[in-house]
């Protein structure tokens, strides 16, 4: 529906600057840079077109912003001679040079997720060897707390008091989930990473692993 997928973008404009000030090599402003713009669109594209054939969505985002930005500075001359130097076409070496760089840079974000992940579960007393050692085998167990982890990352009062308090408010989750104590408090721990990793914008590389199946179509 229109008012989630308004939400869900909204939410996601920290990743979409990310892409877009990495293919841009430079910091940019919403207010003044019209690549931002460019990225939006083609953000808010990715979520129309896109299907679970396609894999991953965040991936498949990026791909979309990606080309609309190439496509965009292709058609413009001042830009151009920017991103391409005084040539209109990359050649294959720069190509080469330029998609090492993005690896390279998307490294560093990855790195630098992870280090910010790492101190945000220290808040609550985990360690990346408690999620290890607490962490369900099953395919099914982790779909099912991925969706309880879903339902309670829009319920922003339980989200809140989980922030304020550092504990997992285990019988409003019940409540919502239908779930036993005995299921919650099992999961406790990873429980509390995947509701980070769902409500916090600075976790948008980590969240993309999770795979969660989103933009459904407007009815």
């Amino acid at each position: 529906m229109l008012n989630d997928r308004e939400k869900f973008i909204e939410e996601n404009k920290n990743f979409v600057y990310k892409i877009a000030s990495s293919i841009c090599k430079r910091r940019l402003s919403w207010e003044n840079d019209d690549e931002l713009s460019i990225a939006l669109i083609a953000f808010n594209k990715s979520i129309e077109t896109y299907d679970n054939k396609k894999g991953n969505f965040f991936s498949y985002a990026k791909v979309i912003i990606k080309n609309s930005l190439i496509d965009y500075f292709r058609k413009s001359t001042k830009n151009i001679s920017v991103y391409l130097g005084d040539e209109e076409l990359i050649t294959f070496e720069t190509k080469n040079s330029m998609e090492k760089y993005e690896i390279e840079e998307e490294n560093k974000i990855r790195a630098q997720e992870i280090a910010y992940f790492t101190l945000k579960l220290k808040e609550y007393g985990i360690s990346f060897s408690d999620l290890v050692n607490n962490s369900p085998k099953h395919k099914d167990t982790r779909e099912e707390l991925i969706n309880v982890a879903f339902l309670v990352s829009r319920e922003n009062q339980i989200v809140e008091r989980l922030i304020k308090t550092k504990q997992l408010p285990i019988k409003q989750i019940c409540l919502l989930t239908a779930k036993s104590e005995k299921f919650i408090e099992k999961w406790r721990r990873y429980l509390i990473a995947l509701i980070l990793i769902l409500t916090d914008s600075d976790l948008m590389y980590i969240k993309s692993y999770l795979n969660i199946k989103v933009g459904e179509k407007d009815d």
